[in-house]
Parts: C-alpha cells; sequence; structure tokens
C-alpha cells in the first residue's frame, strides 16, 4: 500500500478518524493504532507481521531482563544478546544470499569450489529499519536513557508504527515512548504544517522523482552504453535530486502523516546538497540514519578519541557498515568506502588548507583574506562535496560495481550527443538543486497561511491536490526507492 494511492488515502481516513474517537481512552487507541499498523504491513505479506511480531517480542523480553538484571555485567551481556538476535535475523534475510555467493565465487577462484546451500530468501519490506528501531531501544534502556515499557502495546506500536514502518525515519526509542504515555495533541498549527508536508512529500515523488526516472535517470542506467557523456552526467545529477526527492518526500508525509495522529517525528532532512563538506552532508541526509550511526557504531567504536589513525579507521568502518545495511552488494560497499574514505580525507585536510601564518595574522588586510579565502573555500566545498556524492551515487544506482564502472568509463570516452538531455529534464534537475538554497523550512510560512482553514477544508485541500499531481506526473507510482532496504 503506497502513500500516494486512493487505497491508502481511505485507510488513513479511517485510521485518523478512530484514533481520534478514542483519544480519551489510551489503551483502545494505542490498540486500535497497533492493528492499522499490522495490517498496513501485511498488505505488502502478511507472512512477515510474525516476523514483525517476534522482533517486537524479543526486544520487549530484553527491555524486561535489563530492568531485572542484578548487575552492570548481565545487563552488558543482556543488551549484547539482545543485539546480537535482531542482527541475526536482519542478517539471515538481508545478508544470507550475499555471503554465500561471495564464499562461492572466493572457492571457486582458489580452486576450492563446493556445493553450498543457496536458498531463495525473500526480504520483507522495512526489516532493517524495524530491526534498527528494537537495537534503539535495547541500547537506550541498557544505557538508562528511557525506562523499560511494562505495557507490550507501547513497544510494539513503538517498533510497527505505520508511518515510518517500511522505511524510516528511524526514530529513537527515548524520543518516541514518552510521547505514548502523553494524551496526543493536534492543534491548528500542526494540521496546517502536516498538511503542507503532506503535499510537499507527494509534489516530491510523484512529479519530480516521477518525472526523473521515466525521463533520463532509468534509461542511463538501464544501457549507458547507448548514451554519450553529457547524458550519463546529467542523468548522474538527476539522480542524486531524484533520490532526495523520492525519500525525502516519503519522510515528509512519514512526519505529516504522525502529527496528524498526534505524534512528532523529528526531520530527517535538511537541504543536504547546499553542504559544504562530507561532514555536513551526513548531517543533513538520512540525518535519523546518521545519527544512528554515530551514537550506535562510531562512537562505540571509539569515535576520535583514540588518536587519528584510529578515527580514520572508525570513519571507514562506519560508512562500510553504513553501505551494507543499504544492500547486501559489494556495490553500496564501494558506496560506502567511497565516503569513508572522504570524511577521513576531509577531516586531515581540513586544518591545513588555510597557512597557520594567515590563519593568526592580526589586522584588517588578514581579516579580508580570511573572509575571501573561506567564501572561497565555501562555494569549492559545495561544488566538491556535491560531485563526491554524486560520483559514489553512481555505485549506489548501479545494479554492481561491474555496471557502475561501465558507467564511468563511458564518461570517460566522452561524446557530445544528446538524447536524454532536454530543456524540460534539464531544468527540473537545476530548479530541484536551486531549491536546495531557498531559506530553511520554507513549509512552515505556507503552512501559516492556511492556518485559518477548518478541518474538513484541509481534507479537500489533500484530495485536490493529491488529484493535481496524478494529473500532472508520469504513469503509474513506483515504490520508494528505500523500500528495498
Amino acid at each position: 500500500m503506497l502513500f500516494p494511492t486512493l487505497s491508502f488515502g481511505l485507510f488513513f481516513i479511517v485510521v485518523f478518524a478512530l484514533s481520534w474517537s478514542l483519544r480519551n481512552t489510551d489503551g483502545l487507541r494505542k490498540f486500535a493504532l497497533l492493528a492499522a499498523s499490522y495490517f498496513f504491513y501485511g498488505c505488502w505479506d502478511w507472512r512477515f507481521t510474525a516476523l514483525l511480531a517476534g522482533s517486537s517480542s524479543l526486544n520487549y523480553i530484553a527491555g524486561l531482563a535489563l530492568a531485572r538484571a542484578p548487575s552492570e555485567r548481565a545487563r552488558s551481556i543482556i543488551a549484547g544478546v539482545a543485539v546480537a538476535l535482531n542482527l541475526l535475523v536482519l542478517g539471515a534475510f538481508k545478508y544470507y544470499g550475499f555471503f554465500i555467493e561471495s564464499l562461492a565465487s572466493l572457492l571457486d577462484h582458489v580452486g576450492l569450489a563446493r556445493d553450498l546451500p543457496f536458498l531463495e530468501v525473500i526480504l520483507p519490506v522495512g526489516i532493517s529499519f524495524f530491526t534498527f528501531h528494537g537495537i534503539s531501544y535495547v541500547v537506550d534502556v541498557r544505557r538508562r536513557e528511557v525506562e523499560p515499557v511494562s505495557s507490550p502495546l507501547d513497544l510494539f506500536l513503538y517498533i510497527s508504527f505505520f508511518p515510518q514502518l517500511v522505511a524510516g525515519p528511524i526514530v529513537r526509542a527515548a524520543y518516541f515512548l514518552p510521547q505514548l504515555r502523553q494524551k496526543p495533541q493536534l492543534d491548528a498549527a500542526s494540521l496546517a504544517y502536516s498538511v503542507v508536508l503532506i503535499l510537499l512529500g507527494l509534489f516530491k515523488k510523484t512529479v519530480v522523482a516521477g518525472y526523473l526516472a521515466s525521463d533520463i535517470v532509468d534509461q542511463a542506467f538501464q544501457d549507458p552504453s547507448a548514451y554519450s557523456a553529457i547524458d550519463l552526467v546529467l542523468a548522474c545529477y538527476a539522480y542524486a535530486m531524484q533520490i532526495y526527492c523520492d525519500f525525502s518526500g516519503y519522510t515528509d508525509i512519514a512526519i505529516g502523516l504522525a502529527a496528524l495522529l498526534g505524534y512528532r517525528f523529528k526531520a530527517n532532512f535538511n537541504q543536504p546538497y547546499r553542504a559544504a563538506s562530507l561532514r555536513e552532508f551526513w548531517r543533513r541526509w538520512h540525518i535519523s540514519l546518521s545519527e544512528w550511526l554515530r551514537d550506535y557504531l562510531y562512537k562505540p567504536l571509539g569515535g576520535s578519541k583514540h588518536g587519528e589513525l584510529a578515527t580514520y579507521r572508525n570513519l571507514l568502518l562506519t560508512m562500510l557498515l553504513g553501505g551494507i545495511w543499504h544492500g547486501a552488494a559489494w556495490n553500496f560497499v564501494v558506496w560506502g568506502g567511497i565516503h569513508g574514505t572522504a570524511l577521513a580525507a576531509e577531516r586531515y585536510f581540513r586544518s591545513r588548507w588555510m597557512p597557520d601564518a594567515l590563519a593568526r595574522a592580526p589586522g584588517r588586510v588578514a581579516q579580508l583574506l580570511r573572509s575571501i579565502l573561506g567564501g572561497i573555500g565555501h562555494i569549492c566545498g559545495i561544488v566538491l562535496t556535491f560531485n563526491i556524492v554524486c560520483l559514489a551515487w553512481i555505485f549506489f544506482r548501479s545494479p554492481d560495481v561491474g555496471a557502475a564502472v561501465g558507467y564511468l568509463t563511458r564518461i570517460a570516452k566522452g561524446g557530445t550527443g544528446l538524447q536524454l538531455t532536454t530543456p524540460f529534464v534539464l531544468g527540473l534537475t537545476g530548479l530541484t538543486l536551486a531549491a536546495q538554497f531557498l531559506p530553511t523550512d520554507s513549509a512552515r510560512p505556507i503552512a501559516r497561511q492556511i492556518e485559518g482553514l477548518r478541518g474538513w477544508h484541509y481534507g479537500v485541500l489533500l484530495g485536490l491536490g493529491l488529484a493535481v499531481m496524478r494529473a500532472i506526473g508520469p504513469e503509474g507510482i513506483a515504490p520508494f526507492i528505500y523500500f528495498q532496504f
């Protein structure tokens, strides 16, 4: 059940009406939202609702065990076992085939080919996201950042809440669980802002991402040899805009839907392509994943506390594992490796690009030079960061490493024919990139203009908005890109 569809619209109308009619009966309201979330997930494949329930049960039991643990050592063991079991389930479904195929290739390469147990494993939609939610809960309880829940209803709803279930954002247990103990609220400002966010997300997905995919990206990546270097470079930039609009559009809708039900999610994107460094990029792109990797992987590895070499190692390991999280394939490993290497190199050069004498020199002339060099450096940083990110996107979008190398090879060979580069595609890509430099959170001023509308007016506005976008957008609605992760 995709967000920009009539079936989801009817589903949400029922859930919205039911949840607010039960606002004064906390337990029934949570149960209704839980049932709706499992129904939503079951529409993808009902068999995996048992997996979702099993994951929730595992983490609920782990939380109870942590609450009753007699010592810190016991707490560490319980948390470690729970995290390992979560990762084991994720690995079995998501990475079994990847590891078996890689092992078979390695054995064949060294002359030790063996018959290995290949299995066709169906990947449950959203398994990475609800697994990370479970790990977040266990680790936050272990760190005493959140109290273990006594009611399984709260934890089951936290892990399965349908707006963020299949593609995020990753909402921390310490942030969401306290909201379940409060009476939900929906004021005029929140209602208006939610509607604007949902419409903005629908536009990004159904119109911008849809046209970029159909008019240039899918064709270019399907057969790079058929197109010129100019077409392929533009297709790479267009894909950067497509995946941004697709994924940020999803999270805009998810945040808006959650707010309509009385719950708050943090922003997951903040104009990432205006970043002047890879470090800043990851503070703006998929923020919930970036913070999750930082707090649950990078810092436990040691972060930047043990010298430069250890810091570079931790950056590289974190991004490599972040790449593997996105997909069980070597092209995702390369994608993570590019980001990890660039982050390490950037950290090395950050404090070395400006001469010490100029950095410390007093006087207005030195201050002016620092300002000029800082401005030039900022612009160069934006351009360099964007192109490194786009280079990595080629590996992310390609089906495998060989296809990505072929794409880059075709660009290197040049050619000036224009088959995919049209004024429409060029303009759409350029305008989407330019929008990254608009004032932050431009939806707020728009929302303030419609705060005075009545409740049913918002329903009409959403319906008309969806109808208009379906009319002006390309035919069909492709699944969101991050559903595969």
